[in-house]
């Protein structure tokens, strides 16, 4: 049986779904296909007259399940940027990563994209209708492409540009999940012991009828207290954290005031911030590059900054600057930039290289994030050790002192 793959198409069209065939050439051989058309009908009159016979044709249904991530966004337009300085078409380039795209969520989001530009949206008011997945900075950029007739090169820079601020988002996420997966591993072991194990020991020692060192009898009464009232523990706990997060999400006071904490914590507090100054900058950098006002790049750069804090200064600068304030002095006033990204600035804005200055301030920035993330792995490795040997070798050993008296009086 010989397989091909042959694709046939009819003009483009508002209505148009995307089907599956398979039939028999005009020498019998098998072929498979993937065409777009308004219904099943028209597909199999395309066929007969490409000489394909005893066509099965079948809608394509795209799946419900999955989540478009970050990820998957950059590597779209990756692939978007390359196909069309590749000199491929639009509408072309959709079907490519439409059937390339391994998240059926992503096939069925730029399948909506694709037939809204068939019915003769822009590329960039087709984007505007998915606002979670392509926000006003994505957006923008795309709308100068397209007038500026520059579109590869913008998706290039965009595709870069979101490269780089994942790679960012993933340093942040690494240093942070070593110490919180380290917490909750320590807590289920001390779950685990406090309702299981001490509990044996208890029935055991109790038999001895002697008196018991002090760090067993709290050990104990802390196992007492947990069995009595484990669904307190687990729910306070449980409840703690979906109650933040809910207020989080909701509050943008919460979010203020938890962002402006993380902010200051010791050795992360930095990290995070130099990774806030480098998304900052990034985005502001890769917006004026694109020819886009400055006033106008500032309403993306705050929400790309991913910090609340940074949000409400750049909104406070973009007033000034909208004002006729310098964006050097803007920056000045709103008191959260270090003094070398304010230079920086000031020299780009002298010299009329806003956007290569605000460049290599992100790339220093993004070489500090990468340096402290790997110094903060090293610094954490034995304070973890340190953390669980004190919380586990502490509760081991508090129950077995009344076993080593034993075995000295013994």
């Amino acid at each position: 049986m010989a397989t091909a793959a042959r694709t046939v198409r009819k003009p483009a069209g508002s209505g148009e779904s995307v089907f599956t065939w398979e039939g028999k050439d005009k020498n019998g051989r098998v072929v498979r296909g993937e065409t777009r058309a308004g219904s099943a009908s028209i597909v199999q009159a395309n066929l007969r007259r490409q000489g394909i016979s005893n066509a099965k044709v079948k809608k394509r249904s795209f799946s419900k399940g999955g989540k478009v991530t970050d990820k998957d966004i950059a590597l779209f337009t990756r692939q978007l940027a390359t196909m069309l300085r590749s000199g491929v078409p639009l509408l072309q380039t959709f079907d490519i990563a439409i059937k390339g795209a391994s998240n059926p969520a992503l096939a069925r989001l730029l399948n909506e994209i694709r037939s809204d530009i068939e019915s003769g949206a822009g590329l960039a008011n087709a984007f505007r209708k998915h606002p979670v997945y392509f926000d006003s900075l994505y957006a923008n950029l795309v709308a100068a492409g397209e007038q500026s007739g520059a579109l590869d090169a913008l998706l290039d820079r965009l595709a870069t540009y979101k490269e780089k601020i994942l790679a960012i988002k993933s340093k942040i996420k690494g240093a942070l999940f070593y110490p919180i997966s380290v917490v909750a591993v320590a807590f289920g072991v001390v779950a685990v012991m406090m309702l299981f194990v001490i509990p044996q020991f208890k029935s055991v020692f109790t038999s001895f009828g002697a008196e018991l060192p002090a760090p067993t009898l709290l050990v104990m009464s802390m196992s007492d207290f947990f069995i009595a009232y484990w669904y307190l523990v687990f729910g306070g706990i449980f409840g703690a954290i979906a109650g933040l997060t809910f207020a989080y999400k909701r509050s943008p006071q919460m979010q203020f005031t938890m962002d402006r904490l993380i902010l200051q914590f010791p050795v992360i507090g930095a990290i995070i911030r130099k990774a806030t100054v480098a998304r900052w900058t990034r985005t502001l950098a890769t917006m004026f590059a694109a020819g886009v006002p400055l006033v106008e790049a500032l309403d993306s750069v705050g929400g790309a900054a991913g910090n609340r804090v940074y949000e409400l200064a750049t909104k406070q600068i973009q007033n000034e600057v909208s004002t006729g304030t310098s964006l050097t002095i803007s920056m000045q006033n709103s008191n959260v930039f270090p003094t070398m990204v304010v230079q920086m600035v000031s020299i780009g804005e002298e010299s009329g290289q806003l956007d290569s200055m605000l460049g290599k301030v992100s790339d220093f920035f993004e070489r500090e994030v990468d340096d402290a993330v790997d110094a903060l792995s090293q610094l954490l490795e034995p304070l973890i050790i340190v953390f669980l040997g004190t919380v586990v070798g502490g509760l081991v050993v508090a129950m077995y002192l009344p076993i080593f008296k034993l075995g000295q009086v013994v």
